[in-house]
């Protein structure tokens, strides 16, 4: 119940002052953010490959109102690659991108100047040896999102696309995307969207996610699990035995510093496992989101805020 007013908030610029201001914040982002630096991210790069996972790294930033802000977070991914390649990472580490970051949501061009920033963060990511997944942000981004991801798709077969099983639409997104090569990871969906366009109840999205993990699994798409629920995870194992699918087609993906005993279990127990992890300064909205999943945060939040 508290979800929706919290998403709600995180669009409210006294909210966000409020929060972005206040010390005991950082006490819970840094349970969810991986530093504000390059730096800071490789290091937890390192630490996260060192264990047996692989990482998709999230450079924060989604309220983009101007083309250099967008062309800023562009080579902010550029240079990220290049030290990943540098270091050797490119076959455990790639990156995730927002649209919105790189210009999306601009007036007049901001289609065309999200594919081609997309384009050349791609290209990065080539040279590095590692790939890229299109985030998906709310529904009225999607068309657009998966536009990109088919024009990019044509020169950077690998890029990975982003389903929410909250959207009505999402089966037959999920139909269009599972041929062979296809790197779609299915989330259940962190936006507050209208009931026109989204199962609105908790049982509805658990039930379109598990139709869609099937499409997935059945085709020879390469499906990424994003999920902490247990109960889909589970599914997703039973999926994969029945299509008689290896641990090698398929991988767990979740988020930095949420389950990690589940994260260590599973890739000791043989699966791929991927940690979306974010850096950045810009990290309000990401972190607002992640209080609107799971009230035990808020609680933690408060007591952080309130007690000296």
């Amino acid at each position: 119940m508290l979800g929706t007013p919290l998403l709600m908030a995180s669009r409210s610029p006294r909210v966000r002052k409020l929060v972005t201001t206040t010390p005991a914040s950082r006490r819970l982002v840094n349970r969810f953010v991986a530093g504000e630096t390059t730096g800071q991210v490789l290091a937890a790069t390192e630490a996260l490959t060192g264990e047996g996972a692989t990482v998709t790294i999230d450079h924060l930033g989604e309220d983009t109102t101007s083309r250099a802000e967008a062309e800023a977070v562009r080579d902010a991914y550029v240079a990220l690659l290049g030290r990943l390649g540098d270091l050797g990472h490119g076959e455990r580490a790639e990156v995730s991108v927002k649209l919105s970051a790189v210009g999306q949501a601009l007036p007049g061009d901001g289609h065309r100047i999200a594919l081609d920033n997309a384009r050349v963060i791609c290209e990065a990511a080539r040279r590095a040896g590692t790939t890229v997944t299109l985030d998906m942000e709310d529904h009225s981004t999607v068309d657009s999102t998966l536009e990109v991801l088919r024009e990019l798709r044509a020169d950077y077969p690998w890029l990975g696309a982003v389903l929410q099983s909250c959207l009505h639409r999402t089966e037959d997104d999920c139909r269009a995307l599972a041929y062979e090569g296809s790197r779609v990871r299915l989330v259940k969906g962190a936006y507050a969207e209208p009931a026109s366009v989204a199962y609105t109840a908790k049982a509805d999205v658990d039930r379109a996610y598990v139709r869609c993990l099937r499409i997935l699994f059945e085709s020879a798409a390469y499906p990424m699990v994003a999920t902490h629920d247990p109960r889909m995870i589970a599914i997703a194992g039973r999926l994969a035995e029945e299509a008689v699918r290896t641990s090698a087609s398929f991988e767990y993906q979740m988020l930095y510093g949420i389950r990690v005993a589940e994260q260590r279990r599973l890739v000791s127990a043989g699966s791929r496992v991927r940690v979306y992890l974010p850096y950045g300064a810009d990290w309000y909205g990401y972190f607002m989101r992640r209080l609107a999943e799971r009230p035990a945060n808020v609680a933690f939040f408060v007591r952080s805020v309130f007690t000296r």
